[in-house]
């Protein structure tokens, strides 16, 4: 196995995660095989129970994995499925050593971060680094690697040491370090400065690690003097001195690594010159300039709990794009706080109340994400009122669906108390109740969690047309509440028409309103399957129907 590792320098938020799948993708041009793995130091067993706004998003993996948003970029990226041992925190190594010392494996030894703790991380990666990820049979070629925060941080220490351990383990041919740092540019001078990377080098061979290539993270090109200046002082070769400017989108990076022969750099450090081929990026340059030459936009307005931090709903976002892409538009967001939309903000705060409803009003489409707790789902539900009384087409993704029935149960059937258990639990009309296989004592994986299949109801539905298939989806869930099976006949007998249900049939799945352009609402969350050049189904189904194209796409898929 061959590793490439990458650690970040002087600040945090470099865009590691983005460096890291961007070089998977240039090696994965090259003919290999590419897996990949992201270590965070936090002491969470995983990002589970993680606050949007302290993280960004959970992202869920098929094997129910609550992960780093960082594995959600490498699959998008590399077109990969990924398990949660691929996310290493030292909270599951602390938790699997730990096991071991209660067990008594260690034979009564002194348990200790060196070696113990050490050696658990080196054998975890080299036990991940061989599972297959990309369909094919037998382990991959290269498994580049992550490492989270920054050089210097007390709580990467054990990390560093262990992957120092590991390099000498596997030798010079089988390792490959690239360090990314940051480039500032004093606005007084204007000159770049090359100082902050020079000591984070420093303090990486200080440890024991000395990097094959620096990336040099900028707002402009890096000037040849200063790659110069960074070749003397960090100890690598003026060739290896990569630059990632900033670029009008990320789908640039992998094109701006290849220009600067970066996949030359590292197969060299890996000894595989002999068994790679050119980098064929054929595709991303098409989707990278296509993006860049787009012209319309569709408004989508997005109504969220989170939306103070856009990295919470990262996976949304992406998948927007891909949609919007694959149809030719550029996807225009609106950001709308939920809260701002409620009759209290009115008062409270008319100008934000008076603008969110004007941005809404101006959208083609509107969106409400997942999310947990009761703060803006009145909000949410007046948002999902305005499009369903109005013709707006609407997607509504695991909260946003139990909003919807809530929302329909109020205004349809008069049940005015109606409510989901989890922001009221004493209401009359329960209309999403708590699943009962869930924890009410523990919050970290004990939800309904990973891949699961729907099975769908009728063929004669928009999402069975725009998914292409007659009998069942597979995607991915987290969550803990469910549209309350009792009250499915009185809805349905209303108009609501519940199009996807789990293999034992009492579980909600998809709904949609047949009597509306586009009212889908989903208990999964498609956006974790969407990838770059296989949009999701369903928010091409929201593009579609925004820009008035969806019948017509509908119509040419069954005539095919």
């Amino acid at each position: 196995m061959k590793y490439v590792l990458i650690s970040g320098g002087v600040v945090s938020g470099l865009g590691k995660g983005v460096t890291a799948s961007s070089i998977g993708v240039v090696l994965k041009a090259c003919g290999l095989r590419v897996t990949s793995i992201k270590i965070d130091p936090y002491l969470n067993i995983d990002a589970g129970t993680m606050s949007p706004f302290e993280h960004g998003e959970v992202f869920v993996l098929d094997d129910g994995g609550e992960v780093d948003l960082d594995l959600g970029n490498y699959e998008r990226f590399l077109d990969v499925t990924l398990t949660k041992d691929n996310n290493i925190t030292t909270g599951k190594i602390y938790q699997s050593v730990l096991e071991k010392e209660r067990k008594g494996d260690y034979l009564g030894k002194t348990v200790q971060v060196v070696p113990h703790i050490t050696d658990a991380i080196k054998d975890w990666i080299e036990s991940v680094a061989v599972i297959p990820v990309d369909g094919k049979e037998g382990p991959a070629d290269v498994c580049v690697i992550e490492l989270g925060g920054t050089v210097g941080d007390i709580e990467s220490m054990p990390f560093i040491e262990a992957l120092r351990q590991l390099s000498f383990q596997v030798g010079p041919d089988n390792f490959c370090l690239i360090h990314v740092s940051l480039i500032p540019v004093l606005g007084v001078v204007g000159e770049q400065k090359t100082k902050p990377t020079q000591h984070s080098v420093r303090e990486l061979r200080a440890l024991g690690l000395t990097p094959h290539l620096l990336t040099s993270r900028s707002a402009e090109p890096l000037l040849e003097s200063t790659k110069e200046k960074l070749s003397k002082f960090c100890h690598v070769p003026i060739e290896n001195i990569l630059n990632i400017h900033d670029v009008p989108n990320i789908w640039h990076i992998p094109l701006l690594l290849r220009n600067q022969n970066a996949h030359h750099s590292i197969l060299q450090q890996l000894n595989l010159l002999n068994q790679a081929t050119a980098p064929d990026l054929q595709q991303w340059t098409e989707m990278a300039e296509t993006f860049d030459s787009l012209t319309e936009s569709v408004r989508i307005a997005m109504v969220g709990k989170y939306v103070g931090l856009t990295d919470s709903y990262l996976s949304v976002v992406k998948a927007l794009l891909h949609a919007c892409v694959a149809r030719s538009f550029k996807p225009s967001i609106d950001w709308i706080a939920a809260s701002d939309l409620e009759d209290e903000s009115a008062k409270s705060t008319p100008e934000a109340h008076a603008a969110a409803w004007t941005t809404l009003k101006s959208a083609d489409c509107v969106l409400v994400p997942g999310g947990f707790g009761d703060r803006g789902v009145r909000g949410m539900m007046l948002a999902a009122k305005y499009a369903r009384e109005n013709n707006v087409p609407y997607l509504g993704i695991c909260l946003g669906m139990q909003i919807s029935v809530i929302e329909f149960a109020r205004s349809v059937l008069g049940w005015e108390k109606a409510n989901s258990v989890e922001f009221d639990a004493q209401t009359p009309n329960p209309v999403v109740i708590f699943m009962p296989e869930g924890s009410r004592t523990h919050m970290g994986s004990t939800m309904r969690l990973g891949s699961r299949r729907t099975l769908l109801q009728t063929s004669d539905c928009i999402t069975s047309k725009l998914y292409g298939s007659s009998e069942y989806v597979d995607e991915r869930h987290r969550h803990r509440y469910e549209v309350n099976p009792d009250v499915i006949g009185t809805l349905e007998e209303a108009g609501l028409q519940f199009v996807g249900k789990d293999e034992s049939g009492k579980r909600m799945e998809i709904l949609e309103l047949p009597s509306h352009p586009f009212y889908v609402g989903v208990q999964f969350h498609p956006e974790f399957k969407s990838r770059p050049a296989r949009p999701s189904a369903l928010f091409l189904g929201l593009i579609l129907a925004a820009t008035g194209k969806l019948e017509a796409y509908i119509s040419r898929q069954n005539g095919s």
